[in-house]
């Protein structure tokens, strides 16, 4: 079972274009951050930042469109800065709402374990509309989110292209990468992925 450790933020924007970050300080590929975007016409772009990291997310969600090169995050005064060739993104996080302190208060041990992650899905499904904890990451593999916390983005500023994309929205309509989209409201998830291989499925879908 391959293990990512980081968080997700999902924000929209006035334009209509929605951006899905990754941060995994932690992971069988090493340290790395990259981004999904969605733009206002439904093409879903990667940004990757080498040739492995653009493989395995490339073959666990949908995109029309991968473009490699460096993906930089830095932090600081309690703001995230992502840049890319294409990308420039800040976001302020606040506080946690009701459902972060929750997150906040279950065990490590319990909110990472597959069990766990597969009996609190439909509660997600009810409270988070779009949300999943698990899911298909195709091939044969399965997908677990482990959710430890969640913050509310307050506040970001999204620049495509050289183009500012107007205020912070909503994640709406929800992303289309995978089997789930972020949360409605702009947030900050730490989280634990998990990808569990059934190994005959892996390796044949490995050697078509």
């Amino acid at each position: 079972m391959d293990r990512f450790e980081g968080w997700i933020a999902g924000v929209g924007t006035a334009s209509g274009l929605r951006a899905v970050v990754g941060h995994w300080p932690s992971s069988p590929l090493g340290a790395f951050t990259d981004v999904m975007v969605e733009r206002p016409d439904g093409r879903r772009i990667l940004l990757a930042p080498d040739e492995r990291v653009a493989e395995f997310v490339g073959a666990t969600y949908t995109f029309d469109e991968t473009r490699l090169g460096p993906v930089v995050h830095e932090q600081q005064d309690g703001e995230h800065y992502v840049t890319s060739a294409d990308l420039q993104l800040a976001l302020r996080v606040g506080g946690r709402p009701p459902l972060g302190w929750l997150l906040h208060a279950v065990p490590g041990r319990l909110a990472t374990a597959p069990a766990w992650i597969r009996a609190i899905d439909a509660v997600a499904r009810r409270v988070l509309p779009g949300v999943r904890t698990v899911g298909s990451a195709g091939g044969g593999r399965r997908e677990y989110y482990g959710a430890r916390d969640l913050h509310r983005v307050t506040d970001a500023r999204v620049r495509w292209g050289g183009v500012d994309q107007g205020a912070l929205t909503p994640v709406s309509p929800p992303v289309r990468f995978g089997f789930g989209s972020t949360p409605r409201t702009p947030s900050l998830v730490r989280i634990t992925t998990l990808i569990r291989y059934d190994t005959v499925a892996w390796r044949l879908a490995s050697n078509t």
